[in-house]
């Protein structure tokens, strides 16, 4: 997969994904993954593909200088920091920043932000006692924030937390910050 990946985009310019946990697999196990492979030339490809590889987040903010892109969401959105944009990354306020150029948006703390939602690929497979234990933490903390939607760099958490608040009837819906950023919603939700 990562030989496929590095020749499907050797000729990119920007590699923009909207994923952190995606980012980080490529920033943390590439360079590992190739230098266990003990040949040069994928070493180098990694290399080479490293500064091109963006979160949508860090292109917006760093590369683009860009805070506020015009949308317009008049509703309470909390926003769920992932384990990999805090900790692998490290991408700080920069969806915050973005979300509070949002024309209509308030931003409500969201209790016990930097806690895991309990997914982390396997390990929810792996640990599902856990995994649901820490789901039920996010989910009491989101349904107490006030929040109208749940916003997060990281689809596998928004899968895993609007799974939980889908089964909850809780009314409460998830949405990836750049759905947000392209909403020009006058009263409804974004899709």
């Amino acid at each position: 997969m990562m030989r496929h990946f590095l020749e499907v985009f050797r000729g990119a310019e920007v590699v923009c994904i909207p994923s952190s946990s995606c980012v980080a697999m490529i920033r943390d196990h590439y360079p590992k993954m190739a230098a266990a492979s003990g040949d040069a030339g994928l070493k180098r490809a990694v290399k080479n593909m490293l500064p091109r590889i963006f979160e949508f987040t860090e292109l917006l903010v760093d590369k683009l200088g860009v805070t506020e892109v015009g949308a317009f969401f008049p509703h309470a959105v909390a926003l769920h920091p992932s384990c990999h944009s805090l900790r692998s990354l490290q991408l700080g306020d920069k969806p915050a920043r973005l979300l509070a150029g949002v024309r209509g948006l308030t931003l409500v703390d969201l209790p016990e932000a930097e806690e895991c939602c309990g997914f982390g690929g396997t390990f929810a497979v792996k640990n599902a006692d856990v995994s649901a234990a820490m789901l039920s933490d996010k989910i009491r903390c989101v349904l107490n924030s006030g929040a109208e939607i749940c916003a997060a760099v990281d689809n596998s958490c928004l899968m895993h937390i609007g799974g939980a608040l889908s089964r909850q009837r809780s009314g409460v819906r998830v949405l990836h910050l750049a759905e947000i950023l392209a909403s020009r919603d006058s009263g409804g939700m974004a899709s």
